[in-house]
C-alpha cells in the first residue's frame, strides 16, 4: 500500500538522519536503504528538507494527540495526569533516541527557518496542552503559581542531559560505555522517571508556597 511505502521512507529516514546527520544523508542513501528508487521519494515527499519535515510532523502529531486525550481525562486528578506526563516524556525520548536527535539539532540549526519554525510551534501547542493540566491543578487549589515554560524546560533538559551526553549517563549508571540502548534505557528509565516525578511533586505542591516566580 501506499501509506505503508512511505511510512518505511519515513522509518529509513529517520534512522539515516539519527546516525548520520541531514547534511550527511542524500536522498540516494535513503532510497537505497528503503529499496525504492528516487523518482519513488520525490513523487511522495518533493526533497530530502520536506521529507524532514512529514517526519516532524508524523512523530508530532502521535505526540499532541497523546497529551490532549491525558489533558481531557476526567478519571485521573492533576497529580496522576503529572505522573503520567513524566512517563510519557521519559519513554518518548528514550524509545526514539534517533527522532529526538534530529529534533535537538533541527531546532538550533538556521539552515531551515520553515524546519525550525514548524518544530517551535509543536512544542507551543503541546506546551498549550500541558498548561491546561497544571492550571486544572492551580484551580483545585493543589498546584502553586509556577512558570509552566521554565518547568518543562527543566523537565526536557533533564531528560536530554542523559540522551545528548550518553558517556557521561553510562558513568553515572555504571554502564561500559559500549552498553546498547536497550540496556540504557532499561537501566535509566526507572531512575529518571523517579526523580522528575518528585523533582515536580515538590515543585507544584501548593503546601511549598515559598516565593513562586511566573513568566
Amino acid at each position: 500500500m501506499a501509506a505503508d511505502k512511505r511510512e518505511h521512507i519515513l522509518t529509513v529516514a529517520e534512522e539515516l538522519f539519527g546516525d548520520n546527520g541531514f547534511d550527511g544523508t542524500s536522498v540516494r542513501d535513503i532510497a537505497q536503504k528503503a529499496g525504492v528508487n528516487l523518482a519513488m521519494i520525490s513523487y511522495y515527499f518533493g526533497s530530502k528538507e520536506k521529507l524532514l519535515e512529514a517526519l516532524i510532523e508524523l512523530r508530532a502529531g502521535y505526540s499532541f494527540g497523546i497529551l490532549e486525550e491525558l489533558n481531557k481525562d476526567e478519571t485521573l486528578s492533576p497529580w496522576d495526569k503529572i505522573d503520567r506526563l513524566v512517563e510519557f516524556y521519559v519513554e518518548k525520548v528514550l524509545n526514539n533516541l534517533r527522532f529526538h536527535s534530529i529534533m535537538y539539532r533541527e531546532a538550533t540549526n538556521v539552515r531551515s527557518e520553515e524546519i525550525r519554525d514548524r518544530i517551535i510551534n509543536i512544542k507551543l501547542r503541546n506546551l498549550e496542552q500541558i498548561t491546561k493540566i497544571i492550571q486544572d491543578g492551580q484551580q483545585k487549589k493543589l498546584f502553586r503559581e509556577i512558570d509552566i515554560p521554565m518547568t518543562m524546560g527543566s523537565l526536557m533538559g533533564t531528560i536530554s542531559s542523559y540522551t545528548q551526553a550518553r558517556p557521561y549517563g553510562c558513568q553515572v549508571l555504571a554502564l561500559g560505555y559500549d552498553a546498547n540502548d536497550e540496556a540504557y534505557r532499561s537501566k535509566l528509565a526507572p531512575r529518571l522517571k523517579a526523580h522528575l516525578k518528585q523533582l515536580l511533586r515538590a515543585h507544584l505542591d501548593i503546601a511549598n508556597l515559598g516565593s513562586p516566580s511566573k513568566g
